[in-house]
Formats: C-alpha cells, sequence, structure tokens
C-alpha cells in the first residue's frame, strides 16, 4: 500500500519506518526541502520517497498527519483529499498537559472540519512513539490494543489491517466524537511518563471474557 505521511518526527518515523518493513511504500510528504525532521528521517530511512504535500496525497491509498496539532488547521484546510483516509496522529496537548480544547471537542473532529474531503480516522494517540518503534510484548501472550475511532467503516477496516501489519489488536471504539476520550487516554499516558517518571514501556490491552 502507498501511505503518505506529513509529518515524520519520532511518531511518524516510527510507523513509517515499521510500515515499510512489512512491505507498504513510504511517501514522505513536505514543501520544504530544507526541512530539518524531513532530512534526519531519510538518513535514517533513505528508503523513503519524497514529493509535495498535496503530490503525495494524490499518490498515496491513506495519509497520516503526524504534525504537532496547532500547527496543523493552517496545513489542512488548502489540501484535497478527495475522501481518502486520514489518519489522524496528533494530540491537542495544551498548558499544563492539559487537553488543549478544554475537553469541548476532540482534536480529531477539529482534523476533519479543516480537511473536510478527507475520512478521518484517530490511531496511534494513546501511547508515545517508544510503542511504535517496538510494539512487541514477548512475556504475554496478548497483542497491544490499538484504540481507534472514525465515522467511515471502510476507513477503520483499513487502519485495522495497518494495526495487523505492525503488531497491535484494534479496537474500533465508535464515532469520531469518541477521540475525545482516547485524547484524554493521551493525557493519562504523557502525565505518567513524561511529567511523572513512568518508564514508558507500557500499553493497554484488552481482555475480553467469552459468553
Amino acid at each position: 500500500m502507498k501511505l503518505a505521511f506529513i509529518g515524520i518526527g519520532n511518531v511518524g518515523f516510527a510507523l513509517a519506518n515499521n510500515l515499510q518493513k512489512r512491505g507498504h511504500k513510504i511517501i514522505v510528504a513536505h514543501n520544504d526541502s530544507n526541512n530539518k525532521t524531513v532530512k534526519e528521517a531519510l538518513m535514517k530511512n533513505n528508503g523513503f520517497s519524497t514529493t509535495k504535500v498535496q503530490e503525495a496525497i494524490n499518490n498515496s491509498e491513506a495519509v497520516f498527519l503526524a504534525v504537532p496539532f496547532f500547527a496543523a488547521e493552517e496545513l489542512l484546510k488548502p489540501l484535497k483529499f478527495n475522501g481518502k483516509p486520514l489518519i489522524d496522529c496528533t494530540n491537542p496537548v495544551g498548558k499544563g498537559i492539559s487537553h488543549g480544547l478544554e475537553s469541548e471537542i476532540s482534536g480529531a473532529e477539529k482534523i476533519q472540519e479543516w480537511a473536510n474531503d478527507a475520512k478521518v480516522v484517530k490511531a496511534y494517540t494513546i501511547y508515545g512513539f517508544e510503542n511504535l518503534i517496538n510494539s512487541s510484548f514477548s512475556n504475554y501472550n496478548v497483542k497491544p490494543v490499538m484504540l481507534i475511532a472514525g465515522n467511515f467503516k471502510a476507513s477503520k477496516s483499513l487502519v485495522s489491517a495497518l494495526n495487523e501489519d505492525l503488531g497491535f489488536m484494534t479496537l474500533d471504539t465508535g464515532n469520531l466524537d469518541q477521540s475525545l476520550h482516547l485524547e484524554h487516554m493521551t493525557l493519562l499516558w504523557v502525565k505518567m511518563v513524561r511529567r511523572d517518571g513512568h518508564h514508558p514501556n507500557f500499553t493497554w490491552a484488552y481482555l475480553e471474557k467469552q459468553q
């Protein structure tokens, strides 16, 4: 599958690098050839191709958005997605590790508003990038769960297939407004790790009893 990445920092690179290893073609989308993050990503993996953002969208089957949330509006509004899946990996983290939209609406719903012809799926936000580099927990006979949310069934099915490649079990939490609660899970993880010193090598799992 051809996958475009808008943003190739810690989160974007971890996802792109692992997906390339599993046979996907990665297009790094950028409009600045001198971008430091893009240069660093290409030094670490010269198998990525690069092109302008709109061209990358046009030539891909799905697009990952992994830029700082508060840079997304200006970036997204001029772009045309023509109904393609847009995988929202952003987090609206505000001052003091708070919800940057005051929990009134999810960041993913704002992403859908700004990219109104895309089919947005929230994913890859409830853990830090460390668990996207390596999702394996060999001491347990269970996969970590990746919680997703979105309004479009086909786009969520595509993300579920990518999750399988990345070593995650998928749990579809429902429509895109559920992203607000996923973003609060992000804040829980970030406060534990980045603020309070818990090690980052942990994830959530989904355990279901037989009926």
